[in-house]
């Protein structure tokens, strides 16, 4: 089994963004970087199913020369394999970055086979654009489900189960087929030791492209309002058992 994840190099959930002055680009100072959430459980679920099957586990990023930490943290998991394409700035558009994936893809598919499943997050945690998977796909040419919270291959068919509020809905997708990945599909793992020190050896293909600009063109970034939480202490010692009281009646946990 051929299986390709493509992953982004995100800021690290839950550090604070600050904004350059010029209200262009995130200020990546004092930022640590990471592979988006849904991403790294797209290639855990890639590296489980090439364990059960058999095969290769290719990691694709589009990204700054820095993007090489998220490659190998992704190698260091079980993937085999890793590919950058390298751009100057902080980001690309939607409509550039998938032309641009889709062109390295078919590269990559002409010099080693096509690839059964490609796999991407189910959008990415900074810009939450939930484009580029689905535009990827449509230049390929291929079925493509996202939300995908289950995803097992068979016989060459692969089967998706979604959750919506319905139920869950399963779908089945003859392969080659690319599937969005929905965080919570499994637990990624922790990188060894011995991973860490296998990932240093091995070789990041880079992968020049160039594409046209798509038609979103950012005006400014804004941060939004921070939201304070105060808290309350209802008491020290016995004479809080009360109060405690109180406030659980008065969240109808007590009747």
């Amino acid at each position: 089994m051929n299986i390709l994840v493509c992953v982004k190099r995100v800021p690290a959930p839950g550090a604070r963004i600050n904004i350059t002055a010029d209200g262009q680009q995130v200020d990546t100072a004092f930022l640590g970087f990471t592979v988006s959430p849904h991403e790294e459980c797209a290639v855990e679920q890639a590296v489980q199913l090439i364990e059960k099957h058999g095969g290769d586990v290719t990691v694709l990023t589009l990204g700054p020369a820095e993007a090489e930490e998220q490659l190998r943290t992704a190698v260091s998991t079980g993937a085999t394999k890793a590919v950058l394409v390298p751009i100057d700035t902080t980001d690309w558009d939607p409509q550039k970055t998938s032309e641009a994936l889709a062109k390295v893809i078919a590269e990559l598919e002409t010099a080693n086979g096509k690839y059964d499943l490609i796999l991407f997050g189910n959008e990415s945690a900074d810009s939450c654009g939930y484009q580029v998977g689905i535009r990827v796909a449509l230049k390929l040419g291929r079925p493509i489900v996202n939300g995908a919270k289950g995803l097992e291959i068979e016989s060459g068919i692969a089967t998706i189960r979604r959750e919506s509020d319905a139920g869950v809905e399963i779908y089945k997708l003859k392969t080659p087929a690319c599937v969005g990945v929905k965080e919570g599909i499994n637990l990624p793992r922790y990188p060894t030791m011995k991973g860490r020190l296998a990932s240093k050896k091995v070789a990041i293909t880079q992968s020049a492209m160039t594409a046209e600009t798509g038609g979103l063109k950012l005006i400014t970034l804004q941060r939004p309002a921070e939201r304070a939480s105060n808290t309350k202490i209802l008491g020290t010692g016995p004479e809080a058992a009360s109060a405690v009281v109180d406030l659980l009646e008065e969240l109808g946990v007590f009747k």
